[in-house]
């Protein structure tokens, strides 16, 4: 399995849903593949924000490895799953591709809902943490069905 998680710059959602997914994947001892990308390329090659790593601390999660990487074509072969934090990520996504098994494999981290950017606005990375970590776990437990 392999999973690609998706937001703006890359350094805030998609990196939290990375950090998580992947430690939670790797405690249940499963082969799966994780990773993020940003649909903008300013923050290639940077660590994740630190609001992002601190929190993702605090919760028990180290992601201050990860570096930023801008989403490409190529993305849609390397993954089974590309889950977008919003809808904006999801048509900047979508623009890119060019089957309909490549759209098929896109959608919404939270199904029907946005996952809220916290860049502007401190007091969101907790909650972004929290609905993040929630949503990993239903995650694992969706995918592991589906084999």
């Amino acid at each position: 399995m392999r999973i690609l998680m998706v937001c703006l710059g890359n350094i805030c959602r998609s990196p939290l849903a990375e950090g998580i997914m992947r430690h939670l994947v790797n405690e249940q001892h499963l082969d799966w593949q994780i990773a993020s990308a940003g649909t903008g390329s300013w923050h290639v090659g940077q660590a994740p924000d630190s609001r992002s790593i601190a929190i993702a601390q605090n919760f028990g999660y180290d992601i201050s490895a990860q570096r930023a990487r801008h989403f490409n074509k190529a993305m849609f072969e390397q993954f089974d799953h590309i889950l977008v934090m919003d809808r904006n990520n999801l048509k900047d996504v979508l623009a890119l591709a060019t089957t309909p098994a490549q759209r098929q494999k896109v959608k919404l981290f939270l199904d029907d809902e946005e996952v809220a950017d916290p860049y502007y606005d401190n007091a969101l990375f907790e909650p972004v943490c929290a609905q993040v970590e929630k949503r990993c776990k239903e995650l694992i437990e969706e995918f592991r069905g589906s084999f």
